[in-house]
């Protein structure tokens, strides 16, 4: 199926939750704020979480510099 991450399409497995998602694009197990379709999904929903056809994710992880 169809979704756009970060303004990118991608095409993902039919019933990919968040934490495939985050697995595939290689975020899984670091700190990530993920929203879908503009509503944040809490971290302990992101093996749950379903995407459904053409989900807009945004993901922002921490980025540390000075």
């Amino acid at each position: 199926m169809h979704i756009c991450v970060n303004g990118t399409n991608h095409d993902v497995p039919d019933a990919c939750t968040v934490a495939d998602l985050l697995r595939e694009i290689g975020l899984l197990g670091r700190p990530v704020a993920v929203e879908v379709d503009r509503t944040v999904v809490p971290y302990a929903e992101h093996t749950t979480f379903v995407l459904e056809p053409g989900a807009v994710v945004e993901c922002v992880t921490l980025v540390g510099g000075g």
